[in-house]
């Protein structure tokens, strides 16, 4: 089973807040008041004015994410960040192997990472997504880590969450349908 992400990470308001006037920003609802944006071509285009930019190597501690975050690109992060955290994040797994890399922009500058992890053999609050939402302020819960606390894993890509956002569905759909089933029956 496969899954990919490039999405940026905040409180719901914030990112509603920076991204209303965007043609290309749909937000997917998270738990705990979080929001995810899905980073797509288009909206990446729609920020900075140029076609985004992925790198050509497999990503690794040096260019650890796929997408070349761009000077524009992390001036919009940098300044959405200035109102609260935000958080970069991006996964690729298939058949087993992949990676994940986050970062987490505070204040208007960056505060946290790049962090990259192809192994993901450490304990599971280490690897780079999990760390980025603790730096988000993301509370400890009944899942096994921040990733599946907010919900992360309803999704398993970043088209996913396009149509995810775009029904307005919350990441707890799934349990409130068989809510529905079980009263019905």
């Amino acid at each position: 089973m496969s899954y990919q992400l490039s999405a940026v990470v905040a409180d719901a308001e914030l990112l509603r807040e920076e991204t209303r006037e965007l043609d290309h920003a749909v937000l997917g609802q998270l738990r705990q008041d979080f929001a995810l944006l899905p980073v797509t071509p288009q909206l990446a285009l729609e920020l900075t004015g140029t076609p985004p930019d992925y790198t050509a190597d497999e990503p690794g501690p040096e260019q650890p994410f796929t997408l070349v975050l761009s000077p524009t690109l992390t001036e919009f992060l940098a300044r959405w960040s200035r109102r609260g955290p935000v958080a970069y994040v991006e996964a690729e797994f298939a058949g087993g192997t992949g990676h994940q890399a986050a970062a987490v922009w505070l204040n208007g500058a960056l505060a946290w990472g790049p962090r990259f992890d192809a192994a993901l053999d450490g304990p599971r609050l280490d690897w780079p997504i999990n760390g980025a939402l603790v730096e988000l302020g993301v509370e400890p819960g009944r899942w096994i880590d921040p990733f599946a606390e907010l919900g992360l894993h309803v999704e398993r890509s970043t088209e996913g969450w396009l149509a995810h956002g775009r029904r307005g569905l919350s990441v707890d759909y799934w349990d409130e349908l068989a809510d529905e089933w079980e009263a019905r029956q």
